[in-house]
C-alpha cells in the first residue's frame, strides 16, 4: 500500500488540497502499479512560523 506524505505551509485551500490529494494519487497508481483504492495521502500543514528558510521564519519572510 503506498502511502504519500506531503509537507505544505499553512494556507492551501482545501479545493488545492484535494487537488494534491488527488494527483499524488494519480501519480503512485501510474508508477507502481498500486491499485488506486489503495494509495493513501497525508498531508500536514505546518504553521509558517515553524517552517524556516535561510535561517528565517517563513512567517517572518512574508511567504
Amino acid at each position: 500500500m503506498p502511502f504519500a506524505q506531503i509537507f505544505l505551509m499553512e494556507g492551501r485551500t482545501e479545493d488545492q488540497k484535494r487537488a494534491v490529494i488527488e494527483k499524488v494519487t494519480a501519480a503512485l497508481v501510474e508508477a507502481v502499479g498500486a491499485p488506486q483504492e489503495n494509495v493513501r495521502v497525508w498531508i500536514q500543514e505546518v504553521p509558517k512560523t515553524n517552517w524556516g528558510i535561510a535561517g528565517v521564519s517563513a512567517k517572518d519572510l512574508g511567504r
